[in-house]
């Protein structure tokens, strides 16, 4: 393989893995805490999108319980990201695991 080849094949690697980073960028998905009390709903780019929270759960004498809800809503949400995002690349990389890539 000639290096022009070399070179062709990382433009269009490189264009593909653009595409996938913006399809990842249009993707919802949502985690849940407390029985969907609380809901997280993230991108595939792992950026918090919106937060829910059932109002009974609010309790002004527990915000500890409240704050451990939102981080496993969040976590949740960020997990099925992860998800996605490696899926997404291994399509991409032919199942190989590229450190850093996302």
């Amino acid at each position: 393989m000639d290096m022009q080849q070399i070179m062709k094949q990382a433009r269009e690697f490189q264009q593909n893995m653009t595409q996938v980073q913006e399809e990842l960028g249009r993707r919802r998905l949502t985690g849940t805490a407390g029985g969907g009390m609380v809901s997280a709903t993230v991108n595939g780019r792992q950026e918090l999108l919106d937060l829910a929270i059932d109002q009974e759960i609010i309790n002004p004498q527990d915000p500890v319980m409240l704050q451990d809800l939102l981080v496993a809503a969040i976590n949740d949400a960020l997990g099925k990201a992860r998800q996605e995002a490696q899926a997404e690349m291994a399509k991409l990389t032919g199942g190989f695991s590229i450190p850093g890539l996302l």
